[in-house]
């Protein structure tokens, strides 16, 4: 029988549907559900290796949602994006009860999370910087592409524009990550680092990208 979580009240859910209707949009179909007390941690991918010779990190984007009480039993889960979205649908306008989808999803991405603990803050993103690098790297993207571009083609164009670093360990892709998921607002996004992972967060949400090892 499939989990059930009581989302904490009405703007959690509709702020969930958002999320996840925007992950649809710009990254990988599939989430991963993680629950830590009465807090659901949601984490999507907006970019991946296509396999182990890609040289593209991985960009993951996390937000928190509250639940009114904790799981029976903790929820680690990958399912599809849109089954999740199917089923808050369903819930209609007042229901808060969120039946999780029983088929798991696979996807590589979701095989190695970023830790929980042992961030080393090492400094500050304004908000209009990130936002101008995401849409000046959607108009490179844009103007590289002919009319019907084969896929190997997009992948090149987009590894090389999103590939670019605007701050250490920060590529150009992360800012296209916090614009497209709407974590930028007036606030400064504070960067912080743990092992080979770098975050950044802001009060809507987190961008967490993977260094390449070796």
């Amino acid at each position: 029988m499939a989990a059930t979580l009581a989302l904490l009240d009405h703007a959690t859910r509709d702020d969930l549907r958002i999320f996840l209707e925007r992950l649809q949009r710009v990254g990988k179909p599939e989430v991963r559900l993680v629950s830590r007390g009465t807090t659901l941690a949601v984490y999507g991918c907006t970019q991946a290796p296509q396999g182990i010779t890609d040289a593209v990190p991985v960009v993951l984007v996390m937000r928190a949602f509250g639940l009114t009480t904790e799981p029976e039993t903790p929820v680690d889960v990958t399912v599809q994006g849109r089954a999740l979205l199917d089923r808050i649908a369903r819930l209609g306008i007042i229901g808060l009860g969120l039946e999780l989808p029983d088929v798991p999803a696979m996807a590589a991405w979701t095989g190695v999370l970023p830790p929980t603990t042992g961030w080393e803050a090492v400094g500050e993103i304004d908000a209009p910087s990130l936002g101008a690098v995401a849409e000046a790297g959607i108009a490179r993207v844009a103007e590289a592409l002919p009319q019907d571009p084969g896929e190997a083609l997009v992948h090149k164009v987009r590894t090389a524009v999103w590939g670019a670093e605007i701050a250490p360990g920060v590529p150009a892709a992360a800012a296209f990550a916090a614009e497209a998921l709407g974590f930028l607002g007036e606030e400064p996004a504070r960067v912080a680092r743990s092992l080979t992972w770098t975050r950044l967060t802001t009060a809507r949400g987190h961008v967490i990208v993977r260094a390449l090892l070796g």
